[in-house]
């Protein structure tokens, strides 16, 4: 019994010995091994530009300041973004407002603002070839049109000219295929439909005036061309 109770004894103090020898050892290890994932952690951040967000320090790749290190839980913001304490916003006199129920006037909805045009949706409609306007038939600014819509009529003496080769091409097209194709293809270039060009070519006949269609349905904002009348003929200025 005495010799059980002494290596009892001697067992209990070696643990004790263990553990102050060694314990401590294992929670400086502990501790190291938090810090480190601290640091590995840390985020850096510039002061200027609090949407940059580093892993290491280093300078501002916008400004060149050194970075600083970011606040615990504070999360990178886009280029777009920035983000103000409560006294900044103070200072700025920044004041916000809910959009919603309580600026609704009946069905309505009152709010400030600019109007600017949608630049995505303008379209200006040209002439593909150069002549003189014999007839125009948009009259004034905000007028509507249609898609199709006839707006002009146009005297072109290089569209005069192409008629006549046509004509003259269209009877050589047997053995001259090239240059019958290539006629073709100018008129097609100045968007002049098959169903002109065949019937130029079928009755022989060489139109003066030539119509311009809309492309697009819409709104006049500017009209770049005038007309005047002078001893009954239209002329462009």
């Amino acid at each position: 019994m005495k010799k059980n109770a002494i290596y009892i004894g001697i067992f209990a103090v070696g643990l004790l010995l263990g553990w102050m020898l060694f314990g401590g050892l294992s929670k400086e290890k502990i501790d190291h091994k938090v810090d480190e994932v601290l640091v590995t952690n840390q985020m850096w951040t510039c002061s200027m530009h609090p949407q940059i967000m580093q892993p290491e320090p280093g300078d501002c790749p916008i400004c060149g300041m050194d970075l600083i290190p970011a606040e615990s839980g504070s999360d990178g913001l886009l280029a777009d973004q920035f983000k103000l304490t409560e006294n900044a916003m103070a200072l700025a006199n920044i004041q916000t407002t809910i959009v919603g129920k309580g600026n609704v006037d009946g069905t309505s909805l009152k709010l400030s603002g600019k109007i600017a045009e949608n630049e995505e949706s303008n379209a200006v409609q040209v002439s593909y070839f150069s002549g003189r306007i014999e007839r125009l038939n948009i009259n004034f600014t905000g007028e509507k049109v249609s898609k199709g819509q006839l707006l002009a009529t146009i005297y072109s003496p290089e569209l005069y000219a192409a008629q006549q080769e046509l004509i003259t091409a269209a009877s050589l097209k047997e053995s001259q295929p090239a240059l019958y194709k290539a006629v073709r293809n100018k008129l097609k270039l100045w968007k002049l439909s098959d169903n002109q060009i065949n019937q130029i070519e079928d009755t022989g006949k060489i139109k003066e005036n030539f119509p311009v269609y809309a492309t697009v349905s819409g709104t006049v904002t500017e009209k770049l061309v005038e007309q005047a009348i002078t001893s009954n003929k239209v002329s462009l200025y």
